[in-house]
């Protein structure tokens, strides 16, 4: 189950309630889980411990819409999903990844895009504007946002200043996203660690004899 206490309909902020209503209807979300995408809902009970932290987040979610009739974004949503689905990807949060599968069907993203995204580069289902914007997440998330001149320079090509900031501050906020989710075991990241020791078969494992033996010959 999550790491931190879950907070209930009765002692939520008034700030957090309307989202309460919206995912939950009248139901309180601790005792009765379950949101209409699938999702057990304790992302919203678990930031809703902080009101700041959670007005924070759905501002964010807010830039494009969601839980809102007016978008602020300028970037086309695809550009945008497909950005945020390999970011859930590579930074190994089945929850963000889960979610913005269905996000990015939404927007657009072809069928053939979403099921390609663990092995872009292997892939022909990409224009190379999107591989560009692929390799860019790459950087953001498993660089660190250690970016190479050239590939900036092929990003400033495809995207405004004002879309690349945005993509970038999405990408970002979602691999902020997957990092809390796997920490405090929310949502779809709530399982066992599985990087763990694998036992050897009974009887078959190495004595010091047999270690140094192999080391010998």
């Amino acid at each position: 189950m999550p790491r931190l206490k879950q907070v209930s309909r009765a002692e939520a902020d008034e700030s957090v309630l309307p989202y309460y209503d919206l995912l939950f209807g009248d139901r309180d979300p601790v005792a009765e889980p379950g949101t209409a995408t699938g999702t057990p809902g304790d992302w919203w009970t678990t930031y809703a411990l902080v009101p700041a932290i959670f007005k924070h987040a759905t501002s964010h979610f807010g830039m494009f819409g969601m839980f809102s009739d007016t978008a602020v974004s300028t970037l086309a949503g695809d550009v945008r999903e497909l950005g945020i689905l390999r970011a859930g990807y590579t930074a190994g949060s089945q929850f963000v990844f889960s979610q913005h599968c269905k996000a990015a069907r939404r927007n657009g993203l072809a069928e053939e895009k979403i099921a390609a995204i663990a092995e872009w580069p292997a892939s022909d289902a990409y224009s190379p504007d999107e591989r560009v914007l692929l390799g860019y997440v790459d950087c953001l998330v498993l660089e660190r946002g250690r970016v190479s001149d050239g590939l900036f320079a092929a990003l400033k090509k495809i995207l405004s200043d004002e879309d690349i900031l945005e993509f970038t501050y999405h990408v970002v906020g979602y691999v902020n996203h997957a990092t809390i989710c796997r920490a405090l075991k929310l949502e779809f990241d709530n399982v066992p660690e599985r990087i763990a020791e694998v036992p050897a078969p009974e009887g078959g494992e190495l004595t010091a004899d047999w270690a140094g033996k192999a080391w010998d010959d």
